[in-house]
């Protein structure tokens, strides 16, 4: 039953092809005005928690000032932001953005500007930013619950902890994710960053583009980072060497970068410890292959690696990966 949905949710996802400024048949419309609701959050609120065959969101052009909570699904989900190029966030038309941080709430997952805990839910051109700024919390863009989720085109920013990928097989492709400490980060979710611009923001002090938290040697946790670009952010001046590709949230962290290009912003040594009283080093997996640009090269950290071939895709989101992502952003 679950396949069924797949097959044909990316039909409908992959049909829609170059502009997207109109809803689909069926979709729920948010719009300032003129839509079935006038906010995301409505929309959201208003979905058949039970209903096995897919339901759509379009949203209208527009910045909506909101915190948006999908809640776990039946069935499949396609959220939709209108634009006018649907193959790159560059010309996306719809903003959602929140300021809240985790001195406010109980949890990280609470500070999500959006919140998705559907799985099978595919999610295009929207940009989603937390704007609580360098108010030393965690403060996320994006909180990801959910197995078999794929964001395409989308833009997420924050400063710390920018977007957590906790759960299950996670796809982000052709999105730019910005922020500065630990903006990457969550402890069980396999996720593939394909063809992504990771940006990172001025800063006074060293930070970390990954915090992979993953708790212990049998769980599946694992980010791969494919194909994609890291520099410093549009306006910022980001000295050499201020970043570093990950540290371990926990002593079992796995991430790889593979064929990615790093600009000067990167550290020579590529990696580094937890903190200087705990390093959280003795099992991690840090690798790296075919990567390129200035920050690609020096002297890594004695607890990294080289590989010698690359990961594929169906070793972090299985051999029926394109099943469920639209494989139209995966080359």
């Amino acid at each position: 039953m679950v396949k069924a949905f797949f097959t044909s949710a990316l039909f409908a996802a992959t049909a829609l092809a170059a502009s997207r400024m109109s809803a689909p048949p069926g979709a729920i419309v948010v719009a300032k005005s003129g839509g079935d609701y006038d906010t995301v959050n409505a929309a959201m609120s208003s979905l058949n928690t039970t209903q096995t065959t897919t339901q759509i969101v379009f949203i209208e052009e527009g910045t909506y000032d909101e915190q948006v909570y999908i809640p776990e699904l039946a069935g499949r989900l396609i959220v939709y932001g209108q634009t006018e190029d649907d193959t790159t966030y560059t010309n996306n038309l719809v903003n959602i953005t929140h300021d809240i941080k985790l001195a406010d709430v109980k949890n990280d997952d609470m500070t999500g500007t959006l919140r998705n805990h559907a799985p099978y839910s595919a999610v295009y051109n929207l940009n989603v930013a937390n704007t609580a700024g360098q108010a030393g919390h965690q403060a996320l863009a994006l909180s990801a619950y959910g197995t078999q989720q794929g964001y395409y085109a989308c833009q997420f920013t924050g400063y710390q902890d920018t977007l957590l990928a906790q759960s299950g097989q996670q796809i982000y492709a052709n999105c730019l994710i910005q922020g500065a400490v630990d903006f990457i980060f969550g402890q069980h979710a396999r996720a593939w960053f394909h063809q992504c611009d990771l940006r990172v923001v001025e800063r006074d002090s060293a930070a970390h583009i990954t915090a992979n938290g993953r708790p212990s040697e049998s769980d599946d946790s694992f980010y791969v980072i494919h194909k994609s670009d890291i520099a410093a952010a549009d306006g910022h001046n980001v000295p050499k060497g201020t970043y570093y590709l990950g540290r371990p949230w926990s002593q079992y962290a796995r991430v790889v970068f593979q064929k990615t290009t790093m600009s000067n912003v990167i550290n020579s040594a590529g990696w580094a410890e937890w903190s200087d009283a705990l390093a959280n080093t003795e099992n991690v997996t840090f690798a790296e292959y075919g990567n390129s640009g200035a920050g690609a090269h020096g002297v890594r950290a004695l607890f990294s690696a080289l590989n010698d071939k690359a990961i594929p895709i169906s070793t972090i989101l299985g051999s029926k990966w394109n099943h469920w992502v639209d494989i139209t952003f995966v080359n």
